[in-house]
């Protein structure tokens, strides 16, 4: 270490010290939740670990499932159980609706503009009405099916020609060029990825740099007091939010250049009816807070999304039984050549249970985005101190043992006949969290899911890899603000 970083950092240690004197002879003594002891200055970050899911749940085995830690000088409370997510997510929903920022969303202003950061406010919830109400509708997403109809025929024509050469595909990367072209047909009327271009990479690459960017342990994260000296996440994330402003303002542009032409016949995607709103002099939207809607949809929407489908073959892969259900399952409701539509998932209750123990193992985001505590709440007889952060460990949720029986193994069969849902009713269940703060785009999500991986089993049969034995299969995962697996699932179509 030169000597300007030994400064830097005798600098830091010396005013976080003096932070942690000030803040210990002020406080107020209140009743916390329990928690490890924490070390001085660094709190308990190094009870956290690089796979934070995990080491948490194993820390809630012992202290319970309302925990408080100290991650260098914030106040942490770790949810882990359904019980005190109901609590957080509706109880005290209105009290614990507000966002810790995250210091790498500085970047472009986007704590200012994305949906899921800004506070709780009339712009929010004009947004929230704009999306529940025109965006992700029933009526809405019904109207424009054909797009992604049109999509997932595409999707199927790709791995046909596949299993023709015999040619292994990346899951993945299928899952992540599909669901690209199915929201930006949805959005745009158009395909963002296309046979000519690598953009279905190039965006990986950008949705995964800012999940990986956003999920990145930051110092100032930590210590609060450090962000004026010490400017870091923001810094690297500019590079990822330009390059998908840059698009969506281009598309944004040439729209309103269209409609500019006399006859410009209005299309039904989000784009026109969110123009059609910021039309009738919506001062809520104009057009950097819609590229911000913009970039918050189609990041979660597109890394969401395809990370669930690819957990969903793997762990098929590795239940064959599960997977041959399925398709005789597909085989009594979808005749034999014809593509599945929308309206047959309410059919295929084994499909969706599919997708449901597929979101429990594996939710696309193990913790939910952090919570603030805008007041002391009381929960269970402890405190929740205002200005706390609350993080919902859905991962941990989702394997409780007092909730779900053989809660490691994958069994769709648990949710046959059960009214378990994820529309944020069910805590037990909440890859898309609950309350307020709800993803609203999980209709959405939820439809195009179902779509692929409904698609990929009933008219292929699978093999992986050549080499790859399913007993080898690594079911790790790697995590950013995602849950990835380790390791890319690739496997062989072949034609039913």
């Amino acid at each position: 270490m030169d000597l300007s970083n030994t400064l830097l950092c005798l600098c830091i240690t010396w005013v976080i010290i003096q932070a942690f004197r000030i803040v210990r002879s002020t406080a107020t003594p209140k009743k916390l939740p329990p928690g490890p002891k924490p070390y001085p200055i660094i709190g308990n970050l190094l009870d956290v670990g690089d796979k934070s899911h995990k080491s948490l749940a194993m820390l809630a085995q012992i202290y319970g499932p309302i925990m408080c830690l100290k991650l260098g000088q914030v106040t942490t409370i770790i949810i882990s159980s359904a019980q005190m997510a109901k609590e957080v997510l509706r109880t005290h929903d209105q009290q614990l609706s507000s966002r810790t920022i995250p210091d790498a969303l500085r970047a472009h202003k986007h704590d200012e503009l994305g949906m899921a950061w800004i506070p709780v406010s009339t712009k929010w919830r004009n947004l929230r009405k704009i999306c529940n109400g025109q965006l992700f509708s029933n009526r809405a997403l019904n109207d424009n099916q054909d797009v992604r109809r049109m999509k997932l025929q595409e999707l199927l024509a790709e791995t046909h020609q596949s299993s023709l050469t015999g040619e292994a595909i990346d899951i993945g990367m299928v899952a992540v060029k599909t669901t690209l072209n199915l929201l930006s047909n949805t959005v745009f009327s158009l395909d963002l990825a296309n046979s000519d271009s690598d953009m279905a990479g190039e965006f990986k690459e950008i949705a995964g740099g800012i999940m990986r960017e956003v999920g990145k342990p930051n110092l100032v994260d930590y210590f609060p007091l450090l962000k004026k000296i010490y400017p870091q996440g923001a810094m690297r994330l500019t590079v990822h939010f330009s390059k998908l402003i840059d698009i969506f303002d281009r598309l944004i542009s040439r729209r309103l250049q269209l409609r500019k032409v006399s006859g410009y016949v209005t299309k039904s995607d989000m784009l026109d009816t969110l123009l059609n709103i910021s039309g009738d002099n919506s001062t809520e939207l104009d057009k950097t807070t819609i590229e911000g809607l913009f970039v918050d949809l189609f990041v979660a929407g597109t890394e969401t999304t395809a990370t669930t489908l690819e957990w969903a073959m793997a762990e098929l892969f590795q239940n064959l039984e599960a997977l041959s259900k399925a398709k005789e399952e597909l085989k009594q409701v979808i005749e034999k050549g014809n593509p599945i539509e929308e309206s047959d998932i309410a059919r295929l209750p084994y499909l969706q249970a599919i997708v449901k123990e597929t979101f429990r193992l594996h939710p696309a985001i193990p913790f939910l985005l952090p919570r603030k505590a805008d007041a002391d709440v009381e929960i269970n007889g402890y405190v929740i101190p205002e200005g706390a952060q609350l993080l919902v460990n859905a991962w941990a949720i989702g394997r409780d043992p007092s909730l779900w029986e053989n809660a490691s193994s994958f069994m769709p069969e648990r949710f046959l006949g059960s009214d378990i849902d994820v529309k944020g009713r069910n805590f037990e269940l909440i890859p898309f969290g609950g309350g307020r703060r709800i993803c609203p785009g999980y209709p959405l999500a939820t439809r195009m899911l179902h779509l692929m991986l409904g698609s990929l089993i009933h008219n292929f049969d699978w093999k992986l890899e050549d080499g790859v034995k399913i007993e080898d299969m690594s079911m790790e995962n790697k995590i950013s603000l995602t849950s990835h697996i380790a390791h890319p699932l690739r496997a062989i179509p072949i034609p039913v």
